[in-house]
């Protein structure tokens, strides 16, 4: 069963797009024939099943994309799905340069539509990692030791804040990299802020 209703907030967004216009439209009239319910959030157009967020349209300066919530545990038969960076866990995108490789992938996209959907009615679940399967960077942990209200303040933070830290200080190749890492963020920590609060 298509749904055919616009959102009145969608068609305000697509009305200012300066660029993307006519790839979201289009993008909108394949995902309109699915049984998705358009919704806009996050300042985005998000299309819903069951109330369940399954894909939302967005713009980039060199790409638009639909980003598929579980995309992690979707097939992925035409090896389309991208990573955004390697901290996300549970979603992927379908990336698209211009109107003309959407029109070509037509068929494609309706594939991953109709798979985020049966995975969406199954219930399945992404398994996500929790702080304790990040490996603890070394120069964090010792850090961590010397300074007793550092380490009760990391503790403190929100699961997602930690591993926010472990993974960006654990990514330095470098161990002095690592620890000027650490070193920058002690007062961020101290603070109870996350890595990219201001």
């Amino acid at each position: 069963m298509a749904n055919q209703q616009h959102h009145v907030k969608v068609d305000a967004f697509i009305e200012r797009l300066n660029q993307w216009q006519e790839e979201f439209k289009t993008l909108r009239t394949i995902i309109q024939k699915t049984e998705l319910i358009e919704d806009y959030k996050w300042m985005h157009p998000c299309y819903t099943f069951e109330n369940k967020n399954v894909v939302i349209v967005q713009d980039f300066k060199h790409y638009c994309a639909l980003l598929f919530e579980k995309g992690a545990i979707m097939d992925d038969p035409y090896e389309s799905l991208i990573q955004q960076t390697k901290n996300v866990q549970a979603a992927r995108q379908l990336r698209f340069k211009n109107l003309e490789e959407i029109e070509r992938r037509k068929d494609e996209i309706k594939w991953y539509l109709d798979e985020a959907i049966r995975i969406e009615q199954s219930g399945k679940q992404v398994p996500m990692k929790k702080t304790e399967d990040y490996a603890m960077p070394d120069e964090l942990q010792a850090k961590l030791e010397t300074m007793p209200e550092l380490k009760e303040a990391f503790n403190q933070l929100t699961p997602g804040r930690q591993r926010q830290y472990m993974f960006y200080i654990g990514q330095a190749k470098r161990s002095t990299t690592r620890e000027q890492r650490v070193e920058k963020y002690v007062t961020h920590i101290l603070d109870g802020k996350g890595l990219k609060d201001k």
